[in-house]
């Protein structure tokens, strides 16, 4: 159609409707799923993608999972080109045909209007079990994809709207939790209402006027991407990050470096002198790192724009196979997604020198935990991801703190990021403690998030746990003049009195009931200069509890009375030499 009978205001009204249709998808998935892990950390994602698998709209509740489904989705339409009919239901996770992680499986759907395909819909979340070696699918002693999980390359499981039971059967008999098959179906669930919403809006306005006008949204959202990009002066930018211990060679490190270029209306983030992949499972998937890569730049630019193919156009990634950010087949990946946090770490150190108003400190790493065993009083299995202490504080910026514990990687703030008495319903543990961790934060001008502590008392013998990430080594680290947040911990104390510090990346067998279970996530870095930090808002922390007396004095040089919690005014400008 030509430009001139393009209706400027429709293409916003379409963008609108399509990111309104991945919504509701999205509220169909969090009102459906079972597993905590998807209607309580809604650690899932909800799309509309055109007939070559074209992101149309997404609704990432899981940033990570930012570019997980258009790859795949034009994969498959290629793939099953001319054997793809109205009624067909696609199941999708392996890691070698461009999925991001074993755990997570996708639903997707073709949208037919009349005989025509047109679109897709497409769901994807973190199953609570995927087969493979160990229950839960954290396997950190795994060296191929097969001691992880049940690769699934793109199947039909429904074909012409008749479910195919014997693929459906083999599918689950090598899965052990009947609530994947529960969540699965609620995926497709979303997906047919993604598809009666997307059908009804193209019967309203016609498709010829919506495949136009969905072109039209593409451009306009490139140029909006190009704008932000402009203001990143031209020029290269490098930016490092270590990976610490791949889980077999105890002291390991790995380098992940990118080089970011940027051009007019574009930008290139090129990994290409990144370390090479390891032998265990502390490996990403292209897909993992592209999305990580991503989500990092999405944090710098314009919070409105639209999520779809225009936003990604002037986006170019090296990511070169057989790096630590892209293993080959058939290494193990299952860490993949949890690579994030150090390759954003790289991004962020390449264009702080350039857009420090644009970008934050660092964002605390994780140590996150699964534990899994038979629930007494139920009689039947568990599996729990630890949502409570994932993760600590994110980084400060320039103009604001960071958020304190931000719950799901890079998903969300606040303290509640799993239900309490969900929690004690679907384990046998008991919540002993989660509260805000006092002198977490890096300080700062502004000051990192805070980090938390979570406790609980393991409540069935033979508990087996899993501890996987990357953040007892290396902290949050502060900008411009920022410091550094606090790191992670993990302990275990038996009711023997010993206590257990896991590694890093670590399968924990036989913990005994009354075991006490600590965790403490640390706080994000700080940015700017903690002396310039106004000393009221120093006082009013420190009386709230979420800073000490002795942390106020050292690093922001304000002294506060440990009784009354008074500003000693003349002591705190003699400290900070204004006196």
């Amino acid at each position: 159609m030509p430009e001139s009978r393009i209706d400027k205001i429709l293409v916003s009204v379409l963008g609108r409707a399509l990111k309104a249709i991945a919504d509701e998808m999205s509220l169909t998935m969090e009102k459906t799923t079972r597993s905590p892990i998807l209607c309580e950390a809604k650690d899932f994602v909800t799309g509309l993608y055109d007939a070559e698998g074209r992101m149309l709209e997404q609704t990432e509740n899981l940033p990570i999972l930012s570019f997980s489904l258009s790859p795949v989705c034009e994969h498959i339409a290629r793939k099953f080109a001319g054997r793809i009919y109205p009624g067909d239901v696609f199941f999708h996770n392996d890691v070698f045909s461009l999925g991001n992680q074993n755990n997570d499986v996708a639903v997707f759907k073709p949208v037919f209007h009349g005989d025509r395909l047109v679109a897709w819909t497409a769901a994807k979340g973190h199953m609570a079990d995927i087969g493979g070696a160990v229950r839960g699918g954290y396997n950190p002693n795994a060296t191929e994809v097969w001691q992880e999980a049940l690769r699934i390359p793109a199947v039909k499981v429904y074909e012409r709207g008749e479910l195919r039971e014997d693929v459906w059967d083999l599918i689950f008999a090598n899965i052990r939790l009947d609530i994947v098959q529960e969540d699965m179906r609620a995926e497709i669930g979303a997906c047919t209402v993604g598809e009666r919403r997307l059908l009804a809006l193209i019967d309203k306005y016609g498709l010829d006027v919506f495949e136009s006008h969905k072109w039209a949204l593409f451009a306009a959202t490139k140029k909006m991407m190009e704008a932000e990009i402009r203001i990143i002066p031209h020029g290269k930018y490098r930016g490092e990050a270590t990976v610490y211990y791949d889980g077999k060679n105890p002291g390991s490190t790995y380098r992940i470096r990118v080089e970011v270029r940027v051009e007019d209306g574009g930008i290139v983030f090129d990994f290409s002198e990144t370390d090479p992949q390891t032998n265990g499972f502390v490996n990403g998937t292209f897909t993992s790192s592209a999305s990580a890569c991503i989500l990092t730049f999405l944090q710098m630019v314009n919070p409105d724009l639209p999520h779809n193919a225009g936003m990604t156009e002037p986006i170019s990634m090296l990511i070169p196979e057989g790096t630590i950010l892209n293993a080959a087949y058939p290494a193990a990946t299952t860490f993949g997604n949890h690579l994030c946090p150090p390759l954003a770490d790289s991004i962020i150190r390449a264009l702080a020198p350039v857009i420090p108003e644009r970008v934050t400190a660092g964002w605390n790493n994780l140590l996150c935990s699964l534990s899994t065993g038979d629930h007494p009083g139920r009689g039947e299995p568990y599996v729990d991801i630890m949502f409570m202490g994932l993760k600590g504080g994110s980084g400060a910026t320039c103009d604001t703190d960071g958020y304190d514990h931000i719950g799901m990687i890079d998903a969300s703030g606040g303290v509640l990021d799993q239900d309490y008495e969900m929690f004690e319903q679907m384990t046998p543990h008991r919540l002993i403690r989660h509260e805000l961790l006092r002198d977490s934060a890096g300080p700062g001008r502004h000051r990192g998030g805070l980090g938390v502590e979570t406790r609980y008392v393991v409540g069935s013998d033979d508990t087996q746990i899993v501890v996987f990430g990357d953040g007892d080594v290396e902290p949050a680290f502060g900008l411009e003049g920022g410091g550094d947040g606090t790191l992670n911990r993990i302990e275990l104390r038996l009711p023997d009195g010993s206590v257990r510090v896991p590694t890093s990346k670590d399968l924990l067998t036989g913990i005994p009931k009354g075991t006490l279970y600590v965790q403490r996530a640390g706080g994000g870095g700080g940015f700017g200069d903690p002396k310039e930090r106004p000393a009221d808002r120093v006082r009013d922390e420190v009386r709230a509890g979420t800073l000490s007396v002795e942390a106020a004095r050292e690093h922001y040089g304000v002294v506060v009375d440990p009784d009354t919690f008074e500003l000693d005014t003349a002591a705190t400008e003699g400290l900070r030499g204004r006196d």
